[in-house]
C-alpha cells in the first residue's frame, strides 16, 4: 500500500477522533506504518489557538483564521514530523481535521472563497487522497457534546453547528471538482462505521491487502 494522506471532516461530535484511532489500528495490524495527527497541531500557534477556543483568549475570527493557516503551514512543513516528511518516510497519515474545517468553521465569518484562496498553497503542498467527511446532523451532534464534553469550546452551540453545517455543504459543493470527498453516516454504530471506512480505504486506488 503506498502512503496515504487520508483527512477526517464533519462537525463537532461527528466521532472523527474515535474514526481516526479506528483506522490507525486497522491498517497498523495489517503491517503499515500509521501516523495519526489533528488540528489544531500542538505546536505553539495551535496551543494558541486552543487558548482561543477555551475562553483563555480573545482574538477576532479573521485573526483566527490566519492562525489556523499558520499552524497548517507547521503542520505540513515542520521538519520533524509535519506532513510531508512523515508520507515520504512511508506513513500513512490520518488527520483530524484539515483544511475543510477551515472552509466550514470560518466561512461562516467570512466569504468561504476567501477562505478557500487563504489556503490554495496549502492545497497545491499537500491535497488529501480522501477527505472522509463523517455525516451528522447538528441536533445530533449538540446531543453528544452535552453528554461528553465537560467544557463547551467556542464554536460548540447549536446555532453555529447548523451554520458550520450548512458552510460544510457549500464548501464540498464548491471544491467536488478538485477535492476527492466521501461522505458516511455518521449515525451508525461507531463499529459498524468504522468498518465501512476501514473497507473503503483498501479499496482506495484499487490497492488489495
Amino acid at each position: 500500500m503506498k502512503p496515504l494522506f487520508i483527512a477526517f471532516e464533519g462537525i463537532d461530535g461527528s466521532g472523527k477522533s474515535s474514526q481516526v484511532k479506528l483506522l490507525a489500528e486497522k491498517l497498523t495490524s495489517d503491517g503499515h506504518k500509521v501516523y495519526t495527527t489533528f488540528e489544531p497541531t500542538d505546536n505553539p500557534i495551535g496551543k494558541m489557538i486552543r487558548s482561543v477556543f477555551s475562553h483563555k483568549m480573545v482574538a477576532d475570527e479573521k485573526t483566527i483564521a490566519g492562525l489556523f493557516l499558520a499552524d497548517r503551514f507547521e503542520h505540513l512543513l515542520n521538519q520533524t514530523d509535519g506532513i510531508i516528511k512523515k508520507l515520504a518516510e512511508g506513513y500513512t497519515v490520518i488527520t483530524d481535521r484539515y483544511y475543510l474545517s477551515s472552509y466550514a468553521y470560518h466561512g461562516v465569518h467570512m466569504p468561504v472563497e476567501w477562505v478557500i484562496e487563504a489556503n490554495r498553497l496549502c492545497a497545491e503542498l499537500k491535497r488529501p487522497d480522501v477527505n472522509i467527511f463523517i455525516d451528522i446532523t447538528p441536533e445530533i451532534s449538540m446531543e453528544r457534546i452535552a453528554q461528553n464534553r465537560a467544557n463547551v469550546e467556542l464554536y460548540e452551540t447549536l446555532e453555529n453547528q447548523k451554520k458550520v453545517y450548512a458552510k460544510y455543504k457549500e464548501a464540498i459543493e464548491l471544491v467536488k471538482n478538485q477535492e476527492i470527498i466521501k461522505l458516511f453516516d455518521g449515525t451508525k454504530s461507531i463499529e459498524d462505521l468504522g468498518s465501512d471506512i476501514y473497507q473503503y480505504v483498501k479499496q482506495l486506488n484499487s490497492i488489495s491487502y
